[in-house]
């Protein structure tokens, strides 16, 4: 087995890193987008331990996401296929008709992460609210709203399994399920189907957490800020305010391994297409007295080109 690499990449954000993204084709292509008001294009050089800066896009606001269009030479940044808003409104964009008004569903409370799938979209809301919507249904009933904002049922309606804010939500590759994580240091794992046994198969966590450094024997709980899934594997990772990135088989309910800490507090992970690279972008946190952040030399990102069984199962051949 060829062991795993890691390595830094230069002139990274000068701020914190709101979204990592790599392309879908492409897995050695990817974009980064910034607080500094600036989204990055990178490219890995394979079997080297470098990567380039290719473009930056300047925008005149802080960038909070960042995805691939339609193959690797499209991009959004703001306005997304489907964005969500804190005016508690969920959109879907038109591409092939920039100018029409996108179609708009209203939400209940304001919308914290959003993850899809071929046929999902699952949005994580404020008071515990997770929304999972039928995505080829809502998008042609959103439609038809002429413009106005839709009042469309979910199809599906949960509250989360976690306590506290969710903090970030990704769906499995297989169209299962997905994973969501708190500010808790807690990850949860449910699946779409609604059987009462495929509900009993729902589980909890406690992760990221340290021992507290004055040896009274607790604990400091740091938030989840990050989860991705392997796409080949379906092992996902979970990224926290302790610098920490884990790996975790969601159906054996075990931590494959966990990565030497970073300097900072992990804000955004990413697998490529190919579930060969992991890029981990790190930044200081609130946990980290985000407030005196001054943000230049304290960014980086990292790309950890995996070992052939690194991201395997247990119980996987």
């Amino acid at each position: 087995m060829a062991p795993s690499i890691q390595y830094e990449l230069s002139n990274p954000p000068t701020d914190a890193v709101s979204s990592l993204k790599f392309a879908p084709d492409s897995p050695t292509r990817f974009l980064v987008s910034s607080w500094d008001k600036h989204v990055y294009l990178y490219e890995i050089s394979v079997g080297e331990e470098d990567g380039k800066l290719i473009e930056k896009y300047a925008h005149r606001a802080p960038v909070l996401d960042v995805c691939f269009g339609a193959d690797d030479n499209e991009a959004f940044s703001a306005a997304l296929l489907v964005s969500a808003s804190w005016d508690h409104t969920l959109h879907f964009h038109d591409l092939s008709n920039p100018e029409k008004e996108p179609a708009a569903i209203k939400l209940p409370a304001k919308p914290h992460s959003l993850s899809i799938t071929a046929s999902k979209l699952v949005v994580a809301m404020a008071s515990r609210l997770v929304y999972i919507y039928e995505l080829q249904n809502t998008l042609e009933l959103a439609s038809q709203s002429n413009g106005a904002v839709a009042e469309l049922q979910p199809w599906q309606q949960r509250e989360s399994s976690l306590k506290f804010m969710t903090r970030a939500v990704a769906c499995m590759p297989n169209d299962d399920g997905y994973a969501t994580s708190s500010i808790e240091g807690r990850v949860a794992v449910e699946w779409f189907d609604s059987s009462q046994e495929s509900q009993d198969r729902k589980y909890a966590f406690k992760c990221h957490r340290q021992p507290d450094p004055s040896g009274d024997g607790t604990d400091v709980v740091y938030p989840v800020n990050a989860l991705a899934f392997n796409p080949v594997h379906g092992t996902f990772a979970s990224g926290g305010g302790d610098g920490i990135v884990a790996l975790w088989d969601a159906n054996a309910k075990r931590r494959i391994r966990q990565y030497q800490r970073y300097p900072a507090s992990v804000a955004a992970l990413c697998f490529s297409s190919n579930g060969k690279y992991l890029a981990v972008g790190v930044c200081p946190g609130f946990e980290n007295d985000q407030e005196d952040y001054s943000g230049e030399g304290a960014t980086k990102i990292y790309i950890r080109e995996l070992g052939e069984t690194e991201a395997k199962g247990k119980g996987a051949k």
